[in-house]
């Protein structure tokens, strides 16, 4: 479990297609990770596999590449990190799994005099999932929807996020991972068993 609060933008160093698989090394300056963990890479729950002082190594499955943005990854490619929630630890976001719904596609960025309004559109088959300011996960980070129309969304970046997060790299027509809240998601099952 996570909270969508960014600990460390790391950098794509390799990709290895091993199989139908793709294998990762991550430059990071995460620390206190060992084999195993799991770590929010752009808020894909990734398992650990080997790691060195400044690296950590996932491979993301087939499934993983098709319903996410690990495809459009590449050498250089700015990755933001979350290690999971210690039990004791602050929700400080809001909770993440970890477990990517879809891909958004950005549509707008929007100065504001200091901040950053961006806009995503997304596939309408989510419409349910998300509501007027409330929590959805871009790429990792915790944030709050608003603007809601059929297939878009918006959300407000502050300056520490921008600065903080890969969304300092992100360009009109990029793709980011969408994670829409878990809480949502399971009344939205509850609802379809009734019918």
């Amino acid at each position: 479990m996570f909270t969508g609060i960014i600990e460390d933008i790391g950098i794509i160093r390799s990709i290895n297609p091993v199989g139908s698989n793709l294998t990762f090394q991550i430059e990071t300056q995460l620390k206190d990770v060992g084999i195993d963990d799991s770590i929010a890479c752009n808020g894909i729950c990734l398992t650990v596999e080997a790691l060195t002082d400044d690296t950590l190594t996932f491979t993301a499955i087939k499934e993983t590449i098709e319903k996410t943005n690990a495809a459009y990854w590449k050498n250089g490619t700015f990755i933001n990190m979350e290690r999971p929630l210690p039990f004791n630890g602050r929700i400080d976001g809001h909770l993440v799994q970890g477990h990517v719904d879809g891909v958004g596609v950005c549509t707008e960025i929007l100065p504001q005099d200091g901040s950053y309004l961006f806009s995503f559109s997304y596939d309408e088959k989510f419409k349910p999932l998300i509501i007027e300011k409330g929590s959805v996960c871009i790429n990792g980070v915790s944030l709050t929807a608003f603007n809601l129309t059929e297939n878009r969304f918006s959300v407000a970046i502050i300056p520490y996020t921008y600065n903080h997060t890969n969304f300092q790299n992100i360009k009109v027509s990029h793709h980011v991972n969408l994670e829409f809240d878990m809480v949502g998601k399971y009344i939205r099952r509850y609802l379809d068993l009734k019918e």
